[in-house]
């Protein structure tokens, strides 16, 4: 089996009040190339923050990540945009670091992202959905080999849900993603296997029905 990312050995903790949170136990795990998996836990399971670390976005406490290929950043986590710049200029500011024609970038993330006139105001003044509409069109408009998707396509109106949705599928088509989602008809629809993060340890499934029963069990048991 050929990796898209390797987890290994990858230890993470949060020191809180009532002690320290361990999102990740020593967890060793590949995501296979070529493969949708859904990652299902809890709220304040550790998703997010998995997802961060897988990005690179975040440093393990202990542990590596091998990453085969190009991984997007978190869609859905719109914490890497420059709020003082607008969408048109942080999106040439991407352009420049992926290597990706500016203009041509712009357009597609404007299009897709459907912010109107504020695509050219600053980005600290959009609310946290119009953030994730403009994560999500600049992540779909530069070629990751593998996405790691948030909840993203929860966000904005019924038709943008339905057109983001599509465009996520289109690309996963000849690439590698993660996906964190609550809803499990999407799942069924974008994923092929799943993992389910719970007290800081991984369990596989090669299908995500399957997963979703053992969730629902172990929850409300």
């Amino acid at each position: 089996m050929t990796y898209a990312v390797r987890l290994s050995d990858i230890s993470h903790g949060f020191r809180r009040q009532n002690g320290v949170t361990q999102v990740a136990r020593q967890i060793s795990y590949d995501f296979e190339k070529g493969k949708s998996t859904a990652l299902i836990g809890r709220n304040g399971a550790g998703k997010t923050t998995l997802l961060r670390i897988i990005s690179g976005a975040l440093r393990p406490n202990a542990g590596a990540v091998l990453r085969n290929g190009r991984v997007s950043w978190p869609v859905g986590f719109a914490g890497s945009f420059h709020g003082d710049l607008t969408a048109a200029q942080n999106c040439r500011f991407s352009a420049r670091v992926h290597g990706a024609d500016s203009e041509t970038l712009i357009e597609n993330v404007r299009t897709m992202a459907g912010l109107g006139r504020h695509f050219h105001e600053p980005v600290r003044d959009y609310s946290s959905g119009m953030r994730s509409r403009l994560a999500f069109a600049l992540s779909m408009a530069l070629p990751f080999d593998t996405y790691l998707v948030d909840e993203v396509t929860s966000v904005g109106d019924a038709n943008f849900r339905k057109t983001s949705q599509q465009i996520f599928k289109d690309r996963i088509k000849s690439a590698s993603a993660i996906v964190v989602s609550h809803n499990l008809d999407q799942l069924r629809q974008l994923c092929d296997r799943a993992v389910i993060l719970e007290e800081g340890t991984l369990f596989h499934f090669d299908n995500v029905n399957d997963a979703f029963t053992y969730y629902r069990d172990k929850l409300f048991a």
